[in-house]
């Protein structure tokens, strides 16, 4: 297993990568467009909040497609959310009548089963895009309110057909079908049990892993495990890791997702990509504490867009 952390990042191009896996090859003259198939979140930063302003920033073009309205994140006692299934299916046929074209399919959370049908037709209609699986729909061992166990399932399904799929411990348990222990809540499992994790979602279907988000009591490190079912690189397990910030926001994980997506727009490597998110994600926190009620207001990643630009 190969290992890789914040200062290989610094250092550029990850030393030592046997195998770097590009997704995506950029031409500097092109801006790619991104189906971004999301919720809209008014007050919490997260989903469309963070995919477009953060790919935006990678010089892509973010189409978004809302899988939901939302007042705020769940997190909050009280909040209003709005199913946009009814309308998906019109709203992409008009594209299609456009021409539109979509170099990417960047899903995350789902406000109903049927939704994964349409990105399905979203796949059909675009069958050169690469398609990018955040799975949102749990975390710490907890389903989001919203989530029922036919959603759940449904999006279990479209994990397999992942490019690239990014669960947290939780959702990788039930993209599995397997039960969640204590030690997934906690995020603290060894290594040889991430990465069986790793190769059990490869083995279901999906062609890229990043397993995120292990972080062990009493360690200062956060841990994620990258995987990949390409011939150059089976079988070989990469630990990519950054200094663990002892607080937790809501939204993180929308940043971290859009930041390796933007990687891989860029031209990056799979692995470059993560250790780039993983680095990100940790400075947002920094900035975050310093804003007033940081806790509720969400991860606050705005001063830092540069750096995304600094990928191309």
């Amino acid at each position: 297993m190969q290992n890789y952390n914040e200062t290989d990042m610094e250092n550029e191009q990850i030393h030592g990568d046997p195998h770097p896996l590009f997704l995506y090859e950029r031409d500097t003259e092109y801006i790619p467009r991104i189906a971004a198939v999301h919720d809209l979140c008014g007050y919490g930063k997260c989903s469309l909040g963070v995919a477009i302003p953060v790919l935006s920033a990678a010089g892509c073009d973010v189409c978004p497609v809302p899988t939901g309205l939302f007042s705020s994140h769940t997190a909050f006692p009280g909040w209003y959310m709005h199913d946009t299934t009814s309308i998906l299916q019109d709203y992409l046929e008009a594209w299609r009548g456009i021409d539109v074209q979509i170099d990417a399919i960047y899903s995350g959370f789902l406000g109903a089963p049927e939704q994964v049908d349409i990105i399905r037709s979203l796949y059909r209609t675009y069958p050169d895009a690469l398609t990018f699986v955040d799975p949102v729909m749990a975390d710490h061992g907890k389903v989001y309110p919203t989530y029922t166990p036919e959603l759940c399932s449904a999006m279990a399904e479209l994990a397999k057909e992942a490019d690239v799929l990014t669960p947290n411990l939780t959702e990788a348990a039930i993209i599995l079908g397997e039960p969640i222990g204590d030690a997934w809540q906690g995020a603290d499992i060894p290594d040889e049990e991430a990465e069986r994790i790793v190769r059990a979602l490869l083995e279901l279907g999906a062609k890229n892993v990043v397993l995120k988000g292990i972080q062990r009591e009493g360690e200062t490190v956060m841990r994620n495990f990258v995987g990949s079912a390409s011939n150059a690189t089976a079988g070989c397990i990469t630990q990519v890791q950054n200094e663990f910030v002892p607080y937790m926001l809501h939204g993180t994980g929308d940043v971290y997702a859009s930041c390796v997506l933007a990687g891989l727009m860029a031209g990056r490597s799979l692995v470059e990509s993560v250790a780039f998110a993983g680095n990100f994600v940790h400075d947002a926190m920094i900035v975050s504490a310093k804003q007033p009620n940081f806790m509720d207001r969400g991860v606050s990643f705005e001063p830092l867009l540069g750096k995304v630009s600094a990928l191309l």
